[in-house]
Parts: C-alpha cells; sequence; structure tokens
C-alpha cells in the first residue's frame, strides 16, 4: 500500500450512478464525482474509459447523476454487472426524464446536466457538468457512501 492508498483509504464519499442516453440506456456505478464550482453551479463526474457507459457519454449532450438509497441493490446492479453482458434497465424500474436521460426511480435525489466539456484524465474522463434539472427531497435524506459499497466487486476494471 502507497501513503496515497492509505489517504485515499480513510476518505468516505457518495456513490453514484451516472447515467446516459443513447441507442440503448447506459448508466455505472460511479465514485469519482463532486461539485467542483459553486457559482456558475458545476459538478464533474470522471467515467472509467473501460465502461460501456464511457463510450455512450462520449456523445451525450447531457448526463443524469443519481445518489443511491442506502441499500446495496442499486449499487450493485450499476457497479458490480456490466451493460456489456446484462440489461441493467430491464432490472430496475426507470424512466425517461429531461433530455432524454434515464432517471432510475429508486434514487433519492437526482439531476440532470448538460455536458459543458470533456477531458483526458488517465484511465478516466471528466465530464464537466451544469446542472438543469435537480430532484432534490431534502438533507435529511440518507444516502449510499464508498464504505458501505467496497465490498462489491467491479463489473469492469478502473
Amino acid at each position: 500500500m502507497t501513503g496515497f492508498d492509505a489517504f485515499t483509504g480513510l476518505l468516505d464519499y457518495p456513490m453514484y450512478v451516472v447515467t446516459a442516453a443513447g441507442p440503448e440506456p447506459a448508466g455505472c456505478l460511479v465514485g469519482f464525482a463532486g461539485q467542483c464550482s459553486i457559482d456558475p453551479a458545476r459538478f464533474t463526474v470522471w467515467l472509467s474509459k473501460a465502461n460501456r457507459t464511457h463510450a455512450v457519454a462520449l456523445g451525450a449532450r447531457a448526463l443524469g447523476v443519481h445518489l443511491l438509497p442506502p441499500d446495496h441493490r442499486l449499487a450493485e446492479l450499476f457497479g458490480g454487472r456490466t451493460g456489456d453482458d446484462c440489461d441493467k434497465f430491464a432490472e430496475t424500474a426507470w424512466h425517461r426524464g429531461p433530455e432524454g436521460v434515464p432517471v432510475l426511480d429508486r434514487a433519492p435525489a437526482w439531476f440532470v446536466g448538460a455536458v459543458l466539456d470533456r477531458a483526458d484524465w488517465g484511465d478516466h474522463t471528466g465530464f464537466l457538468l451544469e446542472p438543469r434539472h435537480v430532484h432534490a427531497p431534502g438533507p435529511a435524506t440518507p444516502v449510499l457512501s464508498f464504505r458501505e459499497v467496497a465490498d462489491i466487486e467491479a463489473g469492469h476494471p478502473a
């Protein structure tokens, strides 16, 4: 373990499912994401180049970012399974949301953001988003964090 691994091992941050509209909907579990500007509001998600969602997101004009409920079901579906082998969206309730982006019905909070920029950062691509459509019920809503999903074996390597 490196010193940086020890440092990052202390972190516990929210987990997200990022969705993209394409010929078929795509989505994956994401741990690398966060607000990067207050005014104007901006959020960045980093998608692994190994994911099918990455390829779909490269052509998308908007992405959905979902916080997850405290149980593992959505995290296991979108993090432990790959869209190369299964239709994840056939296994959960969802609907086409703003700008045609797939919205997961069980997500306690989500937003759809316009893709303003993309940046190649090693094994991930960063997508800079401008939040345009937001659903957030309130600050007391419990959401899933990294430590709660550390036991999920990834469908794709990072």
